[in-house]
């Protein structure tokens, strides 16, 4: 299902911090939003998911007007539409598969919900999506003892068992580093090109956004200012998102590069990444 935005707005005060954004996304893209801090890319996905409410303007999803949903249909499009946040957001005292199994709290009752009680179907679906990330064998243990690298994969697992139709990133490897950075981003990437899901991702780095996405939107002071293919995000188009230095030379990529060069040996020592298994319930 394709998915708008029109004219989308938000204000603090007097201050702009998305500044009348309209895009059109084909359903099945891979989004990438780069820009400065403080261009607004993390306001834009807040408002996508509905944490933050737009001033003005609509988000559409198919003939759904997101923008005002309230109540039961509005947490149904929070689980329609998992996020994924660079602090992670876990329990930390929880082990691994409880708070992968958390991600099925919009699909069950109140009651059930309260007695933290999980079928035998969603666990098996939890240990999939735990297998499929490559962490299966951290079920048990406490979120909080986990390396980052880990947690974001957890984090990924139980954006999976909402049953998504959208994913939103929110700077997912901004404290990771290069190794698993690689490995979370062809996580999303599988996610996207294996099951067919919309994935929007804000980076901070310009070579992961060129690999990864097919399409990078730009935003600078609130605004979009580029919109294309990687192949035409140009030192000119990087000039207008980045802006210039105090000496008014352009950005140095290699600054905010993430890229990584594994020997033949270390890359098959590495976690398996990019050959991740689609996440189904098992049959009892």
């Amino acid at each position: 299902m394709d998915f708008r935005l029109v004219g989308l707005t938000r204000r603090f005060g007097s201050n702009t911090a998305v500044d009348s954004v309209t895009l059109d996304i084909p359903a099945g893209q891979m989004v990438g939003v780069i820009g400065r801090s403080g261009a607004g890319k993390s306001t834009l996905l807040r408002m996508i998911n509905r944490l933050a409410d737009p001033t003005s303007g609509s988000i559409l999803f198919g003939d759904v007007d997101v923008s005002k949903l309230h109540g039961k249909a509005l947490r149904n499009w929070q689980r329609d539409c998992a996020m994924i946040f660079q602090q992670f957001n876990l329990v930390p005292r929880l082990d691994v598969l409880t708070n992968v199994l958390l991600g099925r709290l919009n699909h069950r009752s109140t009651a059930l919900s309260l007695l933290n009680i999980f079928t035998r179907e969603e666990r098996l679906m939890a240990i999939a999506a735990l297998e499929r990330l490559g962490i299966e064998q951290t079920a048990l243990q406490a979120a909080g003892t986990l390396s980052g690298g880990q947690q974001q994969r957890v984090a990924i697992a139980r954006a999976l068992m909402q049953s998504p139709k959208m994913v939103l990133a929110d700077e997912p490897i901004a404290s990771l580093d290069p190794l698993n950075a690689k490995i979370v981003m062809d996580a999303l990437r599988s996610i996207n090109e294996n099951d067919g899901i919309t994935v929007i991702t804000n980076l901070h780095t310009l070579d992961t956004a060129r690999n990864y996405c097919e399409r990078i939107i730009g935003m600078a002071r609130g605004r979009v200012v580029f919109d294309g293919r990687p192949d035409e995000l140009t030192a000119t188009a990087v000039q207008e998102i980045y802006g210039s230095d105090r000496d008014g030379a352009g950005i140095d990529e290699t600054m905010t590069s993430t890229s990584i060069t594994l020997s033949p040996a270390a890359d098959l020592a590495a976690p398996a990444s990019a050959d991740f298994r689609p996440a189904v319930p098992a049959k009892a």
